[in-house]
């Protein structure tokens, strides 16, 4: 179990802090509902989580098998619905993978991984979530 405290600043932002760590994070309203845009918004950061989540299980696999992923990325486009209620709609991730020394089953490996990460089996039948796997 892990606690995050968020505290409302005003002004449409929030402030939340990893208690065990003390690191914080600031969000922010977007631009297109009110916001000023100056931060992550709230949806941002479930798209920021996928990303990061993907990567890191990547990595634990990596770091087991002693391969090198250092300097892959991975970017995420979030699109929200046109229609009310306003939700994550789509997900569309592009992951470029700078894979030392991996071969076509690690690959798969990798991929599995990433595709089972917490983040994304956490996400409902609501939001679709497209993966492109670049290896360099």
């Amino acid at each position: 179990m892990v606690r995050i405290d968020v505290e409302y600043r005003g002004g449409l932002r929030c402030r939340a802090v990893h208690a065990p760590s003390g690191a914080a994070l600031v969000s922010d309203a977007p631009l297109d509902n009110h916001g000023k845009g100056e931060s992550f918004s709230p949806t941002d950061t479930l798209a920021t989580s996928l990303g990061s989540c993907m990567l890191t299980v990547m990595g634990i696999l990596a770091e087991k098998r002693g391969w090198s992923l250092d300097g892959s990325h991975a970017s995420v486009e979030k699109h929200m619905t046109t229609e009310p209620p306003r939700r994550v709609a789509r997900l569309v991730v592009m992951v470029e993978m700078h894979a030392q020394g991996v071969d076509d089953a690690a690959k798969a490996a990798l991929v599995e991984a990433a595709e089972s990460c917490p983040v994304r089996l956490s996400l409902g039948e609501n939001v679709t979530v497209t993966t492109n796997y670049r290896w360099l």
